[in-house]
């Protein structure tokens, strides 16, 4: 980066995971890079189990991930950008995505994070955020999608409430 405080970036790995995020971290990049014309790379990993060779054919064989890339690229086009596809499959997801980063001497690496909770209420955020976080070699962003609204609060918003009576 030219200048930590302009948010500006020449090469950014996206983490797509197929997930709610995806669209908001390929807006957002493709929005910030615009200026400075970076280089996006939206990266999905397919995790490959213990119990089979990592040279598997996993990931060529899904159709789930090609799709995910290429809504990526379509989200980028709206946007009037270009974004390279990359499908990777690794044991962690984590790993993956830092190689990529420094391998590709990536200036920023973009991790979405979903809202979820679980059983008990305690919010999740995983084993991958926290392994990027930790060994990447750029700057890192988390986008957290928002809170999901509660469905007690829908009701009272709609009139559905005691308060509305």
């Amino acid at each position: 980066m030219t200048d930590p405080n302009s948010g500006a970036f020449r090469r950014a790995i996206l983490a797509l995971a197929g997930g709610s995020c995806d669209d908001r971290i390929v807006r957002l990049a493709a929005d910030l890079g615009k200026l400075n014309h970076a280089e996006l790379v939206g990266v999905h990993v397919v995790e490959v189990g213990w119990s089979m060779p990592l040279d598997a054919e996993v990931a060529t064989r899904s159709n789930e991930a090609q799709q995910i890339l290429d809504h990526a690229e379509l989200e980028a086009e709206t946007r009037k950008t270009r974004l390279e596809p990359v499908l990777l499959q690794a044991r962690e997801v984590g790993a993956a995505l830092v190689d990529e980063a420094t391998e590709r001497d990536a200036d920023l690496l973009v991790v979405g994070l979903p809202y979820r909770k679980r059983f008990g209420g305690d919010f999740v955020i995983g084993r991958t955020i926290p392994y990027v976080l930790q060994h990447a070699p750029c700057e890192v962003w988390v986008v957290r999608e928002p809170i999901p609204a509660e469905p007690m609060q829908e009701a009272v918003a709609a009139g559905g409430g005691k308060e509305a009576r």
